[in-house]
């Protein structure tokens, strides 16, 4: 979303995790996905260093202001702690030590204070859409797809706040299906 908002000109390559090429591993260890390769060849392989790097070369973006610890601070509390919780609340069956219900507690436990954040601003961190929102929203999105009802009921802002994003233009433009790119075929 990050790239498409600061309308970065770029190549995509829809790979199968299941059937990962060995370019993928060339340029990243890690093989895992999203990694962009800019123009002078950075490889960039972490999803909010992509968004950090998009928007730092953005002058004209609104979503990451001068001083954003804070906001890269509540991002790195998700990825780790709520994410830790929500697979385990995805996949409660390959967790089978505690309950689906407990998992589901320990997000709520995160989700809770988002919820309360929205009784005071707009959007997660500030009253207009910025890096935090768009860093978080796919693990909201997840979490909220596993039981829609149950988090709708739960979550009035956030049920809104997340009804907004997965409407906007931005998100309908960057969910476009691409056909699985195949390396062997020359254009």
């Amino acid at each position: 979303m990050a790239l498409a908002y600061t309308d970065v000109q770029l190549e995509i390559r829809e790979i199968s995790l299941k059937n990962r090429p060995e370019e993928l591993y060339e340029v990243s260890k890690k093989g895992t996905v999203p990694v962009l390769i800019t123009l002078d060849g950075i490889v960039i392989d972490e999803s909010l260093e992509i968004m950090l790097w998009t928007l730092k070369n953005n002058s004209n973006q609104t979503w990451l202001i001068k001083n954003h610890d804070k906001e890269i601070e509540m991002i790195n509390k998700n990825d780790i702690l709520f994410k830790k919780w929500l697979d385990r609340y995805k996949y409660h069956d390959r967790y089978p030590e505690n309950s689906k219900e407990y998992y589901q507690k320990k997000c709520d436990d995160i989700l809770s204070v988002y919820e309360n954040q929205l009784n005071n601003t707009k959007y997660l961190s500030r009253d207009s859409m910025n890096i935090v929102d768009i860093a978080i929203f796919p693990f909201i999105r997840q979490f909220a797809n596993v039981d829609y009802r149950w988090f709708k009921n739960n979550y009035n802002k956030l049920t809104s706040w997340l009804e907004e994003i997965c409407s906007s233009n931005l998100f309908i433009q960057i969910m476009k299906k691409h056909e699985i790119w195949d390396n062997k075929i020359k254009v």
